[in-house]
């Protein structure tokens, strides 16, 4: 960080869309000193992260270093740290490296799964936030075909086989697409025996069918490319129960699993609880139109995290990517002119469109008045998500691994990994006792019979 003592300090809570965003923005102003915290030391493109579940990509395919970003922004600098707390009147950040004083705050800490209170969810379900959990679910995934192989019970093979995936929303969606794809074309070739009626795919959702928001021609084509995926949609459906070998739905039906990925929604990240700010529904910080808290000028959020209100009317505010980094920018653009005494902007969600993949070749996209599906939407999802990726390297190595996988049908990362030990916290070395990995695969939630 280029040294200037009579910089005001501002930290940005989160590297992710918003936090990253923000960053860059703030970076063209040498007049502030710029500190990101982050528990993680890199950038996650979130919506990839399916694609690691489903053996398609590698985590550090879709992750780029914090520190690399921000390597020529001079007055910008990266620390790793958790979160513990904020004093709002002492502009003090608490954190397990220290207190932190700031002059101004973004706070941009993302969303954590949403289970709605449904008994046995947050136990027994898998949510997929972070590229742990993509492996956790590969790993998981990947072994019940292990276990199933051998298996000489039906009923729980039957168990072994169905998964179960609660949301229908675009990461729902796609990843029982995706899910099926590896379940019928790379998993069938290395599995002898393996009927494709076998293995059962299962989305469940709440409204009439996927992708709710989509326009209705989008989403019929989703629902019918679901089914000839053979996924079997169960819409106007809601979980009830989750236990550890089945699922148990509002009708009363009863599904054996012992796979369960929950997609059904989000709220405010937890460390919000701890800072002493306002929240509203699903835990999210209340904030202006301006993204900024009414009580603390200097404080401003951006991201999932942020509950825009105007009055007593909640502004648009979708939990998506493109929204974060609208706000990611305005936030830094107002946290400037706040310092300057200039007048602030409101914020107003432009909506760029909305895309899903539902499996090889066939995807949906809404721009505008412009409604794709198909070969010509799956090319357009591609490009897109190829541009907004993080670094050169991963852009070409993605691109690649996509090639490769349309022309060979084949998902290349099917590999079982140990969980990899905890890295050493903050402080002593020698007071750090590395976690076991035994039976890594099935620690969380074991496929075994219970």
């Amino acid at each position: 960080m280029s040294e200037n003592n009579d910089a005001k300090h501002i930290i940005i809570l989160g590297g992710g869309f918003a936090g990253l965003w923000a960053a860059k923005e703030l970076s063209k102003h040498d007049e502030y000193k710029v500190t990101v915290i982050d528990r993680n030391n890199y950038h996650l493109f979130q919506p990839l992260l399916y694609q690691v579940a489903s053996a398609g990509l590698e985590p550090e395919q879709i992750t780029y270093p914090l520190r690399g970003t921000f390597r020529k922004m001079l007055n910008v600098e990266f620390r790793m740290a958790e979160v513990t707390g904020l004093d709002l009147n002492k502009r003090v950040l608490l954190s397990d490296v220290g207190s932190i004083p700031y002059d101004g705050l973004i706070i941009a800490l993302g969303s954590v799964t949403s289970y709605f209170g449904v008994p046995g969810a947050d136990e027994f379900a898998f949510s997929l936030k972070s590229a742990e959990e993509a492996i956790d679910i590969r790993n998981h995934i990947l072994s019940c075909f292990e276990y199933a192989q051998h298996e000489t019970d039906p009923a729980i093979r039957e168990q072994l086989l169905t998964f179960v995936i609660v949301g229908g929303g675009p990461t729902g969606t796609e990843y029982a697409g995706a899910l099926s794809e590896l379940a019928n074309t790379s998993l069938r070739r290395d599995f002898r025996g393996l009927e494709k009626d076998t293995v059962k795919i299962m989305l469940i959702e709440g409204e009439d069918g996927p992708l709710n928001g989509y326009p209705e021609k989008l989403r019929g084509y989703a629902k019918k490319r679901l089914k000839k995926l053979g996924v079997h949609g169960y819409y106007n459906q809601h979980v009830v129960q989750v236990e550890a070998d089945k699922v148990t739905l509002k009708s009363g039906e009863v599904i054996p699993t012992r796979t369960v990925l929950w997609t059904a929604g989000v709220r405010g990240n937890k460390v919000a609880e701890k800072m002493g700010v306002p929240l509203g529904r699903a835990y999210r910080i209340i904030t202006n139109p301006n993204l900024q808290l009414t009580d603390h000028p200097e404080v401003f959020v951006a991201g999932d995290m942020a509950l825009p209100m105007d009055g007593d009317r909640i502004l648009v505010a979708p939990t998506i990517a493109p929204n974060a980094i609208q706000q990611g920018i305005l936030v830094a653009k107002n946290l400037i002119n706040h310092f300057a005494g200039k007048e602030l902007t409101s914020f107003s969600y432009h909506d760029k469109g909305s895309l899903a993949t539902i499996g090889r070749s066939s995807a949906v996209v809404h721009l505008g008045k412009l409604n794709i599906t198909g070969f010509f939407a799956w090319i357009t999802w591609l490009i897109i998500h190829i541009l907004y990726l993080i670094g050169f390297r991963n852009r070409v190595i993605v691109l690649i691994n996509w090639a490769a996988e349309y022309i060979c049908f084949e998902r290349g990362v099917r590999l079982i990994l140990p969980k990899a030990k905890d890295t050493i916290p903050h402080g002593k070395a020698d007071e750090y006792e590395a976690s076991s990995t035994e039976g890594s695969a099935l620690n969380n939630r074991s496929v075994k019979e219970k």
